[in-house]
């Protein structure tokens, strides 16, 4: 009895090629589609199981859908005057309605219910034209890259960098205010010590009688001008509380 026409679509249809070099993997990409109204079961088989690895070897194609299958050949020494013969078949069935079990559907299936399909297998080596355009292509690519990592380098850092040098910036910025009121506050005091020592001049070429007016005026000035280093002192710790804080965050 004949058996039943291949109801999967193949792509290519008769045949895989593999180009070189083949000092690397060379993959391949075999579509099949399943064009009718049923759910296809299929099955990839190679006459040279050694020297492929196909993912997947086997499964499902729903109804109107498609599956790219890769075929992997591993590294060999090619030689041209070597003809290929190792040969593809995709076997496939249509899948049983109430199917639990894709192994023992095989298993049971009858002759008459598998199709297939053969493809046979060619490796191609690219021409020195192919090769001198890919080496140049290759160069593009690398001169492309390079370029490409030195305008970045040249670039300012990420986003996250950016965000941390504007953060830096308002606590610069913060420092920067902070230190001029210690400052204005260091020169005001400067003025009271010299309005002090001015008075105190006065006081003596005053004297005695007023002696105890003055102590009182300089123990004033003297407690003002503690008062203005405190507070000076209370701003700088503050500013270095604030540049911890964020350095900690």
């Amino acid at each position: 009895m004949a058996r039943t026409e291949q109801v999967l679509a193949l792509e290519p249809q008769h045949e895989l090629k593999f180009r070189g070099p083949f000092t690397d993997v060379v993959t391949a990409t075999l579509k099949l589609t399943n064009p009718t109204e049923r759910n296809v079961c299929f099955k990839v088989k190679t006459t040279a199981p050694r020297r492929y690895c196909v993912r997947p070897n086997s499964g499902i194609i729903d109804a109107k859908n498609s599956v790219n299958v890769s075929v992997m050949l591993q590294p060999f020494d090619y030689d041209p005057n070597e003809k290929s013969k190792h040969k593809f078949m995709v076997q496939s069935m249509l899948a049983p309605y109430d199917m639990t079990d894709m192994e023992g559907v095989w298993k049971e299936a009858k002759p008459e219910e598998l199709m297939d399909s053969k493809l046979r297998c060619a490796f191609e080596m690219p021409l020195e034209n192919d090769k001198t355009h890919e080496s140049e292509s290759n160069k593009t690519v690398s001169s492309s890259t390079s370029s490409v990592k030195t305008e970045l380098s040249s670039l300012p850092k990420s986003s996250s960098a950016s965000l941390d040098d504007g953060e830096g910036k308002k606590i610069m910025e913060e420092c920067k205010r902070l230190q001029m009121e210690v400052l204005r506050l260091r020169e005001e005091n400067k003025q009271i010590r010299e309005d002090d020592g001015l008075r105190k001049r006065k006081v003596t070429s005053m004297g005695a009688p007023h002696s105890s007016s003055s102590g009182m005026a300089t123990s004033t000035m003297r407690d003002e001008g503690l008062g203005t280093r405190v507070l000076a002192f209370c701003v700088l710790f503050f500013v270095i509380g604030v540049i911890i804080g964020k350095l900690a965050l």
